[in-house]
């Protein structure tokens, strides 16, 4: 593999979703042959990689090589490609029929995954189909070996597994049971198997068995979670297991008919395939899973190693954006990778390349909606494409574009029409947008008589801005998680329509500095000549870092490296040219934030110590360290590097004289048509210089340098660009919304809440908010109207509103710069006492003009149980610390002092008796100082962006994005209040709902809807008294689920703001348990009350039928531990969707902790957690099925269950049956079973089971 081999090629190929980019390196040239091809173009060739190696090869040997005849092998010395065969298989779901063998008990693990809906909003909750066909329950088990304290049994069946723990084998596995199930399934046609047993990280053996016996029944292929891997945490390995067995047989089906392609010398020929950790493998050992990225990796591998330390010094930022979607990476010296993934749904655990994906490319629809822009994140796609690809007839970014000059049709390839010979059609782009136009300017005549009109290439402009500013947000997101400054990186620009966008993205972003590989249209390409052999192998260790288990992961180390080299070496690759790395993978414990730690070697020679290194890393991802706590081992990591002949950059000579021009183009810029000077780049020599505007043509790629910025050719060939990127104040009128800076400022303002979002995790402790996300973030203005609020729960969603109204009227002008305010009471605007709320002011000049604020839940505020969660409150007295107002930060000074005395000693309750302080007071200090600096985060972009437009115009369009939002809500109530009006003539209609809390008390609505003016008042006169219980909800709760209500029927990604809540009116009877008196217990209200509200306004609107209803709070501990989960259950059918089973719904979306982590943690183990069967009300949609839970547990702990739809049923509509009420049992060792009702808290012995049934949702229409 090391020597160059005289007069042959070398190829380098990305096979795309749309174009596949083939580079060849030619023996004596300096600069390679670059061919591109469409990927699927079955009237000209079978395949768009050996096309394009068999026309260049024609080029080469000067020889006609005929389409049906095998490629000649002996002038090619090696090929190098990544291909999307992979993605394009799962995103079109055209795998492998399979099926999932699963331990019993456990049969609907990876469809429940973690619990979570992908898009809170969704009221169909529609979730990505399953990839398996059949589940195979297989009778085995294995437990962990249970821990001091815990009651032990016979030790004869215990074990010691691969990561040091002990293992229980409670069953056997059971292969004459298993046998026929599986050849029924080759009966059937499934030969593909996946196998997840759980802890089978640490104990695969019984998923050896599981693979040995279906290969000698015939099953083609097998994929073992714990081989492929094996890290605890059972449903990501399972999920990526079923994604190999689904994906592998359909790439080695493509890998086999590509080689087939070749003559008999491919046996000699080096073929090397991109995985997603931007290692090449050899096609026997490269598979699914880690398939996934093949492509995108190729193009960070190509920027990182050729323009990182030969260009710049700076981090790079990858900016690769192509037809559908831009990728974005970060490299500062060495890959940043992940462990895991998502991608069209399917969790995939496997190291791979840190790469983000933005649902916005040069294929992204343009609609005008609500009086707004908006870009994506729907495509086009290949075909039809664009409308200037003479296919489609919508427009598309690639459309606004051509229209502006970025794209020139003279330097496009001819390819498009009937016989594929056709220009782009710039006409017919023009018309459209001219019919565009005219629906624009028509609605801002309305708005303002006076508008001015605006042109076709304004609106192309505007368009473009919006995708620029859409792209920016992952971007900034990136780099701040991190703990980086997006400002001082520079952008490595790529991709078929990077270029054309890289000034606009860097200014943008702050940066002085774009960099543009001269292969930047086929980098991805370019970027598999780049990259070298790799190949890994990891197991898990579960052990406390020290001297003693360092010890041990010296010699795991060793064995796992004497492994990696001989596969290697395997490969032909000598001692010379191999490099191995290794890793730890730690975490603190009591944490579920791991980091994979790579070992350095010092200056001194000497190997760093992992614990030191994971504590600076901790540090700088998070900003904190945690003092006094353990460090835990997870997993030993070896990878092995086999470093490969790769490409070399050619250096130029310095270049004499001026820059040839070789023509002039129109080219729109924001002060108009520009006639501006066009270069080509196989024209330009080291160190010429264009002053911008420019356009330079680098083969079929448009790079436009904008005014203002200089883009120089630098000495390996690459570009340049010198931006201009002070931020200058842009005058807009504040008058009427501009439609296009209204789209930018939505993403803006929402920007600045998700930043704030991602400062709020970094820098938190508890598992709550780091890990759980139960926290919200939001944005004010100076009245306290919500401007944006970035949607993480919805049960905070509009709720802090009301929060720094009462702030903002309590405290009235003694607000100062640099003071920060805590509340969580009920009576001030807060939800319930764990969801601390912390306001901060912003001032500018002296003069307030904003709020920022967030909202945690904090895992202990004090009250009668630990938790704060106590099922059987009374008053708010008994639910810990109660805070109406109190100044955190007093002028810059934390008051430590002041918020631990409030914190500690919450009173008494009403017969006199002290109630607990918070008992994890540190843990609240961490995370109120989080808290703090989110909203500091907050106040330093609010700064910048009204240092870029001014203070006037951004509080303009503070109150723009609130108008467009209320014009959102109107239109939808005008459309809804029409479609459920029984009368034509009409323009009013009045709907009655109402439903009941289990212990009989009932929520009443009166909802009348205005369809002509597009109002509604929401009346709760009629509701329930306040109730001697838990479930009251103060009025913040109910005013969040209207609007989390509103926003889920609009469907339209608006901003979530005060706008939305301007068309309503909410009218809640005071004393009602909707409007509870300030001593009423409300710690259920939030997570009950809410969902019941809910059900009862989508069903007032016949939306859907009624889901669960509750969150299924269940909370065990003593007192050395406590553990919370919410669990899910069935969502409501409507007029188009079954529900959905197994999931969470509404007011809540938090995650359930995956079984193997659960039983490692905790003294329990985990016997059953599925879908309950036919729990859906039937129908003519059937509503989705609740989940069973059997817990038992293995030592004496306190359990509560606060729970509600016991007694009430989750309610069809339009005749479809009820859902399955919901129910709670104790089953004790010596098997009685004992039903607990709804609400209860007893303590177990070990033995004892509790067994949660969940209730279904609600079916709709009549099945008949």
């Amino acid at each position: 593999m090391g020597s160059v081999t005289e007069g042959k090629l070398k190829f380098c190929i990305d096979r795309g979703g749309t174009f596949t980019d083939v580079y060849a390196e030619i023996p004596g040239q300096s600069d390679g042959r670059v061919l591109k091809l469409l990927s699927v173009d079955p009237s000209n060739y079978d395949d768009a990689p050996v096309e394009g190696i068999r026309r260049i090869l024609e080029e080469f040997v000067g020889e006609k090589i005929s389409k049906g005849s095998k490629i000649p092998t002996e002038k090619i010395e090696w090929i190098r490609m990544g291909t999307t065969v992979a993605t394009n298989a799962l995103l079109e779901q055209k795998g492998e029929r399979i099926a999932v063998c699963v331990t019993q008990g456990f049969r609907d693990l990876l469809q429940i995954g973690n619990q979570a809906r992908p898009n809170i909003f969704d009221i169909t909750v529609s979730r990505p189909s399953n990839l398996y066909e059949e589940i195979v329950e297989v009778e085995e088990r294995v437990q962990l070996g249970q821990d001091e304290g815990v009651e032990h049994q016979d030790s004869s069946s215990l074990v010691k597994g691969i990561s040091g723990e002990l293992v229980r084998i409670v069953k056997p596995l059971n292969e004459e049971a298993l046998k026929p199930v599986l050849k029924r399934l080759l009966d059937k046609g499934i030969c593909c198997l996946a196998v997840v047993l759980l802890h089978s990280y640490t104990f695969p053996q019984h998923e050896q068995q599981v693979e040995k016996l279906a290969l000698s029944l015939g099953f083609r292929h097998v994929s073992i979670s714990s081989a492929l891997t094996p890290m605890v945490r059972a449903v990501p390995r399972g999920l990526t297991a079923s994604v190999d067995a689904y994906l592998t047989p359909v790439i080695k089906e493509y890998l086999s008919g590509f080689l087939s392609k070749f003559d008999d010398g491919l046996g000699k020929l080096n073929v090397l395939f991109m995985q997603s950790d931007g290692g090449l493998a050899p096609e026997s050992s490269f598979s699914g899973h880690k398939a996934i990225l093949s492509g995108p990796a190729g193009g960070v591998v190509g920027y990182s190693q050729t323009l990182f330390g030969l260009e710049t010094d700076k981090p790079l930022i990858g900016f690769d954006m192509g037809g559908t979607s831009t990728d974005v990476s970060r490299y500062a010296g060495s890959y940043e990778q992940v462990l895991e993934t998502q991608v069209a749904g399917a969790i995939i655990q496997a190291p791979q390349l840190d790469i983000n994906t933005v649902a916005a490319g040069g294929g992204s629809k343009l609609k005008f909606q609500f009086g707004a822009f908006q870009v994506g994140p729907e495509s086009v796609g290949a075909h039809p494409g664009p409308v200037c690809y003479r296919k489609g007839r919508e427009l598309a970014i690639t459309d606004a574009n051509l229209i502006l000059g970025y794209v020139i049709p003279d330097y496009f390839p001819s390819i498009f029409g009937p016989n594929e010979d056709q220009p782009l059609d710039v006409k017919s782009t023009r018309e459209e947008f001219e019919k565009l136009a005219g629906q624009i300017n028509a609605y801002r005549k309305n708005q303002d008589p006076s508008a001015k009109y605006m042109t076709v290439e304004e609106i192309a402009l505007g368009f473009v801005n919006v995708a620029n500013e859409t792209m920016c947000r992952p971007i900034r997101q990136l780099t701040e998680m991190k703990g980086h400054d997006t400002k001082n990186h520079a952008l490595a620009c790529f991709g078929g329509a990077g270029p054309q966008h890289a000034c606009a993205i860097a200014r943008s972003l702050g940066m002085k500095e774009v960099l543009i590989h001269k292969f930047c249209g086929i980098l991805s390409a370019y970027g598999m000549g780049l990259a070298n052999v790799v190949e890994e192998m990891q197991e898990p260790y579960s052990a406390v870092y020290g001297d003693e288990s360092i010890v041990e992961v010296s010699q795991r180390e060793a064995v796992l490296l004497r492994q990696v080299k001989q596969k290697l070496q395997n490969q032909e690759f000598k001692e010379e040219r191999i490099s191995i790395e290794t890793y730890l993978n730690l975490r603190y414990e009591g944490t579920d934030t791991a980091i994979m730690v790579k070992r350095h070697i010092n200056e001194d020679g000497k190997p760093c110590d992992y614990a030191a290194e994971f504590v600076k890393l901790f540090q700088q991802e998070y900003g904190f360290k945690l003092l006094n706590r353990k460090i835990v081992i997870c997993d030993v990591r070896v990878r092995g590097i086999g470093v490969t002949n790769i490409l070399k950059p050619w250096a130029l000579e310095p270049a004499s004289g001026s820059p040839k021009v070789d023509g002039y183009y129109r080219v729109y810029f924001g002060n108009g048509w520009q006639e501006t000077p066009l270069y080509k780049l196989e024209n330009l020599g080291y160190g010429h210089t264009m002053l911008g505007p420019a356009i330079v043509m680098n083969g079929n790629s448009t790079v436009i340098v904008e005014p203002n910025c200089r883009a120089i050719l630098t000495k390996y060939g690459n570009i340049k660009i010198e931006i201009d990127s002070s931020l200058r104040s842009v005058n807009i009128s504040d008058k009427v919304a501009d439609v296009v800076q209204l789209s930018i400022f939505n993403h803006r303002f929402m920007g600045i809440a998700e930043q704030m979002g991602r400062t709020l995790q970094r820098t938190s402790i508890s598992t709550n908010i780091k890990e759980r996300l139960d926290f919200s973030c939001a944005l004010f203005d100076p009245t306290g109207g919500l401007v944006a609020n970035a949607p993480h729960v919805p049960v905070h969603l509009g709720a802090m509103s009301s929060t720094v109204r009462w702030q903002l009227n309590y405290w009235g002008d003694n607000l100062n710069e640099g003071d920060v305010l805590v509340t969580n009471h009920p009576c001030a605007g807060g939800s319930h006492l764990p969801d601390i709320t912390v306001v901060t002011p912003v001032f500018y000049n002296g003069k307030l003009v904003f709020f920022v604020a967030n909202r945690g839940h904090h895992a202990e505020i004090g009250g009668i149980t630990p938790g704060s969660m106590p099922p059987f409150s009374k008053s708010i007295l008994e639910e810990g610390a109660a805070i109406k107002a109190f100044k955190l930060v007093e002028k810059g000074i934390f008051q430590e002092e002041g918020i631990i005395k409030i914190l500690q000693c919450p009173g008494t309750d009403e017969r006199g008796n002290k109630i607990s302080g918070t008992r994890r007071i540190q843990d609240n200090l961490s995370d109120l100082q989080a808290q703090v600096a989110a909203n500091h985060r907050g106040i330093s972009l609010l700064q910048e962006l009204i240092e870029h437009y001014g203070l006037e115009t951004v509080q303009a369009y503070m109150n723009h994005v609130q108008t467009n939002a209320e014009e959102a809500v109107r239109e939808m109530l005008k459309t809804v209040g029409k479609k459920v009006s029984s009368k034509s003539d009409e323009n009013f209609v009045t709907l009655v709902e109402e439903d009941y809390m289990d212990d009989g008390s009932v929520i009443h609505l009166k909802l009348s809807i205005d369809f002509n003016k597009g109002e509604a008042i929401f009346d709760f006169d009629g509701t329930s008294a306040e109730v001697y219980g838990n479930w009251n909800a103060p009025e913040a709760v109910t005013a969040a689920a209207v609007i989390y209500c509103l926003r889920c029927l609009v469907d339209v990604d608006i901003p979530l703001n005060q706008g939305c809540l301007a068309p309503v009116k909410i009218l809640i009877p005071e004393g009602s348990f909707l409007a509870p008196s300030d001593m009423a217990a409300v710690v259920g209200g939030n997570v009950m009350t809410s969902q019941r509200i809910t059900d009862v306004i989508f069903s007032a609107f016949q939306a859907c039928a009624c889901s669960l209803g509750c969150m299924n709070n269940l909370t065990f501990g003593d007192n050395t531990f406590g553990y919370y989960e919410t669990i899910g259950g069935g969502s409501g059918a409507g007029p188009t969707w079954d529900g959905t089973s197994g999931v969470q719904c509404h007011m809540t979306n938090t995650r359930m902790t995956d079984p193997e982590i659960f039983e490692q943690r905790y003294p329990v183990t985990l016997h059953k957690f599925g879908l309950r069967e036919n729990s859906g009300g039937a129908g003519f949609h059937r509503g989705g099925d609740g989940l069973i839970r059997e817990i038992e547990f293995r030592r004496p702990v306190t359990v509560s269950i606060l729970s509600e739809r016991r007694v009430h049923a989750p309610r069809g509509l339009k005749g479809g049956k009820n859902g399955a009420r919901g129910a709670n049992y104790l089953i004790k060792k010596d098997k009685r079973r004992i039903y607990l009702g709804g609400k209860n808290s007893i303590v177990v012995q070990p033995g004892d089971t509790l067994q949660i049934l969940t209730p279904g949702g609600g079916g709709w229409g009549s099945a008949s």
